[in-house]
């Protein structure tokens, strides 16, 4: 018994002995550093992430903040091999860095890529922190670590600008488009019901002429009426520091599900059917405001506007209702008599004189007279932003203006893809 005691003994004495075996490689001279992009002040975005994975080249990019982390090491002997390795947390996997050093005694700089989990960026709907571990290894040594704390944003979080402490800008507007999603799995059904509704028999994109391009737009208008999209106002932006700018923007299936959605929510959610179907969307953003334009022809000639808050004027779904409540107590109303006066008062004011007609002789059935007050709408959302465009377009072509952005989807989209959940 006592001879094992005493083998057990003499084991953990070669063990600490070990564990206290003097460094070949000094930590003072490796001089291993981690540092987190002093731009986004500590604030990890995960809708940029999500949406920037497709670069080539983040490194190239560290000022416009696409290399989030940055790892600095003095190489202590010529040919060093140092490894890095990066714990796991809540948004990403263990990662394993690892580099030659040449030169003894030059410092190097590289720019880890994160193994990031997709998945849970994409459901991060609150923000949080998290401690993200760094052990630096120099031929298999362990040589130091190092301990980061950041801060999570909402994925809906959209970062606008930030500045330095030079009070220079850096514009991130462009990160609007990775919230357009034409891949979303809803679109294809939705389709599939615009072309029921009755406005277009068929989606063909720039197939055919302006006037076509046009009725495809107000097909996808239409079904927002029918599916009750109304405005729902979202504070400007939330600001996690005196020197960032953040818009909270729904996604598309947010959108559809809750029915609804503030000027840029409504601009993404109108903008992912139009990419669907072989469209060209702009998203114009002003101070606290956002509206909607896209191409009427392939070759981005002629520009029409659409304000897509304007879909709070109608309730076509409380309309609906009340039109089935009153035919199921008398089958016999038609024209006014089959939805309640106030309604009608409210509703044939978007319809000309001569539909009104119509409707009030029983000439015109309930859904020609709820697209023709589709129709009324969509002329004036078409109509409604084009003096301020015209007054702001100076600005919005000003490549510096900050204020003022005219974002091209289709041009954002070689370097911003969507967000979405799933694999990548």
């Amino acid at each position: 018994m006592k001879k094992n005691l005493y083998l057990v003994f003499w084991v953990l004495m070669l063990v600490v002995g070990c564990q206290h075996k003097s460094r070949v490689y000094d930590p003072a001279q490796v001089k291993f550093n981690v540092s987190y992009n002093s731009i986004l002040e500590n604030q990890l975005y995960p809708s940029m992430v999500l949406s920037e994975t497709t670069l080539s080249d983040p490194s190239t990019t560290l000022n416009d903040t696409t290399a989030l982390f940055t790892i600095s090491v003095t190489a202590p002997v010529s040919n060093a091999v140092v490894r890095v390795t990066i714990d796991s947390t809540n948004l990403n996997y263990v990662t394993i860095f690892q580099e030659v050093l040449p030169v003894k005694g030059m410092r190097y700089t590289f720019y880890p890529t994160i193994k990031w989990k997709y998945d849970n960026l994409y459901r991060t709907r609150q923000q949080g922190s998290m401690d993200v571990t760094f052990t630096c290894y120099i031929n298999d040594e362990e040589v130091d670590v190092k301990n980061l704390r950041i801060n999570y944003r909402s994925a809906n979080d959209c970062l606008l600008s930030v500045s330095d402490i030079n009070n220079h800008f850096y514009d991130f507007r462009r990160l609007f488009a990775a919230y357009v999603n034409e891949e979303h799995p809803y679109i294809d059904s939705i389709l599939t019901e615009i072309m029921q509704q009755g406005v277009v028999n068929t989606i063909t994109g720039y197939q055919k002429d302006t006037t076509s391009v046009v009725k495809q737009v107000e097909a996808i208008w239409y079904y927002a009426l029918e599916h009750g999209i109304t405005y729902s106002s979202i504070s400007c932006t939330s600001s996690p520091t005196k020197k960032s700018n953040v818009q909270h923007i729904r996604f598309f299936d947010e959108v559809y599900h809750s029915r609804q959605a503030n000027c840029i929510d409504a601009c993404v959610f109108f903008a992912s059917i139009m990419r669907k179907i072989g469209l060209k969307p702009v998203i114009f953003v002003e101070p606290c405001h956002a509206y909607l334009g896209y191409y009427t022809d392939k070759k981005r000639k002629y520009l029409k506007l659409l304000e897509t808050t304007i879909t709070s004027w109608v309730d076509f779904p409380a309309l609906t209702k009340n039109h089935n409540e009153i035919i199921a107590s008398n089958p016999a109303a038609v024209g006014p008599e089959s939805i309640a006066p106030a309604l009608n008062t409210k509703y044939c004011r978007y319809i000309t004189d001569k539909q009104r007609a119509q409707w009030e002789s029983g000439k015109m059935s309930f859904e020609e007279f709820k697209r023709a007050v589709a129709h009324g709408i969509f002329v004036k959302a078409s109509a409604y932003d084009m003096d301020n465009y015209k007054a702001n377009k100076k600005y919005f072509e000003e490549a510096d203006n900050l204020q003022y952005q005219q974002l091209d989807i289709e041009t954002l989209r070689k370097v911003i893809q969507p967000v979405s959940g799933g694999n990548f």
